[in-house]
């Protein structure tokens, strides 16, 4: 049976909203409206940036390793196609270390395994001094070297060349003039 409605019900309102429920109300649709647009915008530049086709440039294609020595870290990069060049932080090597004992460090893996002319190196390096930062290239240059032939990992281990030489300057202690050193006795 059909429901009877009376003249009350008909003439009914629906209650009229609270002020704050409008705001609150006006405030969601306003905060979704840009965020609608944000995402349509994302998605007509990822529509834009697509994929180009990647050449496989062969001199681009590097081995990437971390070098850590004292407090020296080198960030190397090794090219598989290369002709011998090493840059250390966009100067060749030979100026940033002048002395050839740094430099016979530097170059050392490469000489033992036999690919000095064969491949390009570049050096980011930071912290510590001259000695710890070629030692922090030796040790990262021969961890790239590895990632090239599994088969260099024998003689750079035998050399101590992928060793991380962990001596490091030991911290000052309170009531110590330094690391250890204690202030000096007196009698009276």
């Amino acid at each position: 049976m059909p429901k009877k409605i009376t003249k009350t019900e008909k003439t009914k309102k629906p209650a009229p909203k609270k002020k704050a429920e409008v705001k609150a109300v006006k405030k969601i649709s306003k905060a979704v409206k840009p965020e609608e647009k944000k995402e349509s915008s994302l998605v007509k530049a990822s529509e834009k940036k697509k994929p180009e086709e990647k050449k496989a440039d062969k001199k681009n294609e590097y081995l990437y390793a971390v070098g850590k020595r004292k407090s020296a870290i080198a960030r190397v990069r090794v090219y598989k196609k290369g002709a011998g060049k090493i840059v250390v932080n966009e100067r060749d090597y030979e100026k940033v270390f002048p002395r050839a004992t740094w430099q016979e460090i530097i170059i050392k893996p490469l000489k033992l395994i036999g690919q000095k002319d064969k491949l390009d190196v570049t050096v980011k390096i930071v912290g510590g001094g001259t000695k710890g930062q070629a030692e922090a290239i030796r040790h990262g240059l021969s961890k790239a070297l590895i990632q090239l032939n599994p088969n260099f990992r024998k003689p750079l281990k035998k050399a101590g060349y992928l060793t991380r030489d962990a001596r490091k300057k030991e911290r000052k202690k309170p009531g110590l003039k330094g690391a250890r050193r204690a202030p000096q006795w007196s009698k009276r």
